[in-house]
């Protein structure tokens, strides 16, 4: 297989294909979505299963920001636990969210299933683990509250861990058999194709360069065209473009680049993940790891790679591939590619009123799950007239303060940590962070 610089393994691999038209003319809408990744995607899709008139611009293709850039993780719930998430939220509304998220790894599986998507879904679960002993702290804090909900979440010991996940650089783990992993960018596209086929007109390679609030709805320009429409759903997350007479809701924007091993042989695939679940850790610098339909081994970790500590990160990978799986410490890394997560203050997503419309971001990583969910329980909201339907109470403004430093503050941290682990010239992850 050959690999174009610069492309992710899942653009390489997706057997999910769709082309739409650029937008030309004047159209109208009951709803126009901007975005094409999992949340404008699943928010044109259930609109239109709902009967709704629905237009959906893409600046670029679908999938083509942080959907198609993703792990690939469909976990259930947020990086926070229950208790935090109530903390920030209030109980009532936090119990809710905690509720609906833990059912939307099913939400996705089943979607997929209804609409046929070819996007490698594996439902194996996940293992978050511990990166040293300290880690198993918080694995014991997350069960409790997990647990505590009635989530089916079950802690491995050490020995039980690395046999699940092949390597002895891990120290216990928390396994959540609701999860699982797919190719995400097939993912996304193969929503963009259902809510297509559900009667929803899709448009590629069409910027929206203004947007204008009128009294009835909402004057969408981009280069070719404009759309009018009732309603609106924002949903570019982490990868918002300039459009006139639109400000774009701060974020604290992270890095995080990947890389994928050549297919590994029998052998190692029977040990190394041979149950197929995805893993994160509990490290500070979070790294992850994963195979793919092929026997890819799939692993990253946060970081820049544009940044001038670049090769310091990408050293940092092939050490950690190393200090994890041994045998696979000369293995070749077939392509590596990176993106950007938007985070907010709170870690928890908001949906800003727009006044007949929404915006919604901040999934800080967990775009798969929760960006089904918010986009479906949006246009529920505005097709159905009922934002009770909402996943989260609706924020009327969102401020952020020196947003483009605290994300310098991640770069920082990955940067010593992964130049620590350099200069140290130790192969093993288990640096304890």
């Amino acid at each position: 297989m050959t690999h174009e610089p610069g492309r992710s393994l899942w653009q390489e691999t997706t057997r999910e294909v769709l082309s739409a038209p650029v937008l030309t003319g004047e159209v109208s809408a009951d709803l126009v979505v901007i975005g094409g990744g999992y949340t404008g995607c699943s928010a044109a899709l259930r609109a239109a299963e709902m009967g709704a008139d629905v237009c959906l611009l893409e600046a670029d293709s679908f999938g083509a920001g942080g959907s198609g850039r993703n792990v690939g993780l469909v976990n259930a719930g947020l990086w926070l636990p229950p208790e935090e998430i109530n903390a920030a939220l209030g109980h009532v509304a936090g119990a809710r969210l905690s509720e609906l998220l833990a059912a939307a790894p099913a939400a996705v599986f089943d979607l997929i299933k209804t609409h046929q998507i070819d996007c490698e879904p594996v439902r194996s679960g996940t293992l978050h683990c511990a990166h040293a002993p300290s880690g198993l702290k918080d694995l014991h804090n997350r069960h409790r509250q997990l647990a505590a909900i009635g989530a089916p979440v079950r802690l491995l010991s050490r020995s039980e861990a690395i046999a699940r996940v092949g390597s002895d650089a891990v120290h216990g783990a928390l396994f959540d058999p609701r999860a699982g992993t797919i190719q995400p960018l097939a993912y996304a596209i193969g929503l963009a194709r259902a809510a297509m086929a559900q009667g929803a007109r899709l448009h590629a390679q069409s910027p929206v360069v203004s947007l204008d609030r009128h009294a009835t709805g909402w004057l969408v320009a981009t280069p070719g065209g404009t759309v009018r429409a009732r309603h609106l759903i924002m949903a570019t997350n982490a990868y918002p473009q300039p459009i006139a007479g639109y400000a774009a809701p701060a974020s604290i924007p992270v890095s995080y680049f990947q890389a994928a091993t050549a297919p590994l042989p029998d052998d190692l695939a029977n040990e190394i993940l041979p149950q197929g679940e995805g893993c994160w850790d509990t490290g500070l610098i979070m790294s992850s790891w994963r195979r793919d339909r092929a026997g890819r081994l799939i692993i990253g970790g946060m970081g820049e790679l544009s940044h001038p500590a670049g090769r310091v990160h990408s050293n940092w990978l092939r050490r950690k591939l190393a200090g994890m799986f041994p045998a696979l410490a000369d293995y070749p890394l077939e392509t590596q590619w990176a993106g950007k997560i938007a985070m907010t203050t709170e870690h928890i997503p908001k949906i800003i009123d727009l006044g007949q419309g929404f915006a919604c971001f901040g999934y800080s990583g967990r775009g798969i799950g929760p960006g089904t969910l918010f986009g479906r329980r949006m246009a529920d909201a505005l097709i159905g007239e009922d934002p009770s339907q909402l996943p989260v109470p609706l924020s009327h403004h969102h401020r952020l303060p020196f947003a483009g430093l605290r994300g310098a503050y991640y770069e920082t941290g990955a940067t010593l940590i992964h130049l620590l682990a350099e200069r140290s010239g130790s192969r093993s992850p288990a640096v304890d962070q």
